[in-house]
């Protein structure tokens, strides 16, 4: 049964449990079961983020499709907890402003490298934004967690994804300005991290 799973089966999983999630989370009640089960099913659907991408290359089933909806995947799970949470007033709405925006920023930057023919090549930073942000919401899930670690972890999370956008913007300026390969990875492979972009 399980060689009947595609990678992509696991992707769509997951952007299909991505509306199950958001109401556990909205009727949170402090250390009620609702709120555990939606920080046991977001910790869930973070872990196997990587699990996809593993399938893909070790079966060689690697596919365009793939490499586009487990980004996609990745960035609807953590808009979806974001936004939530700032409806709850978990986080400032500012916060995830920066956030998303870096994130839209740099799906535009690999659509215009795509468009030129190259790949924008890996970058430890994403697989760190990446990390922080999904600390940060199961931090902010949390209702015991202590202030000062949501608080540092929020200031965190926020330079580290500003300075890894920053980054990839800076290694692209070459590709900006007149369409140069200034970050090429022919490997074939998607940006940061070899499955998904970060």
């Amino acid at each position: 049964m399980l060689h009947r799973i595609t990678p992509n089966m696991i992707t769509f999983s997951r952007i299909a449990l991505i509306p199950v999630f958001v109401p556990l989370l909205l009727v949170r009640d402090d250390y009620g079961p609702g709120t555990w089960i939606a920080f046991v099913l977001f910790a869930l659907l973070s872990l196997t983020d990587g699990l996809d991408g593993y399938v893909a290359r070790s079966r060689n089933k690697v596919t365009r499709l793939g490499i586009f909806l487990d980004p996609l995947a990745d960035k609807l799970l953590v808009t979806a907890a974001l936004v939530t949470l700032v409806q709850l007033g978990e986080i400032n709405a500012w916060v995830v402003v920066i956030i998303l925006s870096r994130e839209f920023a740099i799906t535009g930057l690999r659509a215009i490298a795509a468009s030129e023919g190259v790949i924008i090549a890996a970058d430890w930073s994403g697989k760190i934004k990446t990390v922080l942000q999904i600390a940060l919401v199961l931090v902010l899930i949390v209702p015991s967690a202590p202030e000062w670690l949501a608080l540092s972890l929020t200031v965190l999370t926020v330079a580290v994804t500003v300075g890894s956008g920053a980054e990839y913007f800076w290694k692209a300026r070459d590709l900006l300005r007149d369409g140069g390969p200034s970050l090429v990875d022919t490997a074939g492979s998607s940006p940061e991290t070899g499955a998904d972009a970060r």
